[in-house]
């Protein structure tokens, strides 16, 4: 099966932190693979690399068949947990800004629609609430039509009407055929829209699955990351 990701015994250091322990996983072209663990697993360290954002100290990893790097810009969009812009660009502003980045784009004033931002397009990026910031980093992700999508924490301060919004969005999307990485600590949301789920913990892949293959995924994610278990690895493949 062609492989948009497929990283093999990943280690990434911070000092004395261990943020990949031996990683590996693969990613399939056209699924949702959700990355489901809690706070300091390691998802977003993996898809850092996977991006070409951060370099791995030991391990292989490549990306739509590439060494992940620059070149990499054009054919991945990323909607990262901890993005910002400067306070004082508007969302109009922001869309022509990385438009202009891009061979090609879609219509950023389609976007803008589709994400409900229309009223506040004059705004500037300082003066957004959480929900619309998410919102807008979702239309930039999206804005040069990428062959992959990795969604860091997709519905982090989103109301209801917009969650439900990208939860369709993330289903538009995989049946148009692009792969979708879903880094996420909500199992509800795992379960909702991911063809497979691999949960981390401590930087290695504890299990990765088909996500009815869990037996319930709930039970399954909290007997792999509860307190004081004796982890077993299963394949990441």
């Amino acid at each position: 099966m062609e492989l948009a990701i497929e990283a093999t015994d990943l280690v990434k250091r911070y000092g004395a932190t261990v943020a990949l322990d031996g990683l590996t996983l693969s990613v399939r072209r056209g699924e949702v693979l959700g990355l489901l663990g809690p706070n300091g697993a390691g998802k977003s360290t993996f898809v850092e690399c996977a991006v070409g954002l951060r370099t791995p100290d030991a391990g292989t990893i490549r990306t739509l068949g590439m060494q992940p790097g620059r070149e990499l810009c054009t054919r991945v969009g990323v909607q990262l947990q901890h993005a910002t812009l400067p306070d004082r660009l508007r969302v109009g502003e922001a869309l022509e800004l990385f438009a202009a980045l891009y061979p090609r784009t879609a219509d950023p004033r389609a976007l803008l629609a589709r994400w409900g931002l229309e009223r506040v397009r004059e705004q500037p990026f300082g003066k957004l609430s959480g929900g619309e910031r998410q919102r807008l980093f979702l239309a930039l992700a999206l804005l040069h039509e990428p062959e992959l999508v990795v969604l860091d924490e997709l519905t982090t301060g989103l109301d209801p009407e917009a969650r439900r919004s990208a939860w369709a969005l993330v289903r538009a999307l995989r049946s148009e055929g692009l792969t979708v990485v879903l880094v996420t600590h909500d199992v509800a949301e795992a379960e909702a829209l991911c063809d497979r789920v691999a949960i981390i913990n401590r930087g290695q892949v504890l299990a990765c699955a088909p996500t009815d293959e869990f037996g319930g995924l709930e039970t399954a994610y909290f007997s792999f990351v509860g307190e004081g278990e004796a982890w077993p690895v299963l394949s990441a493949r």
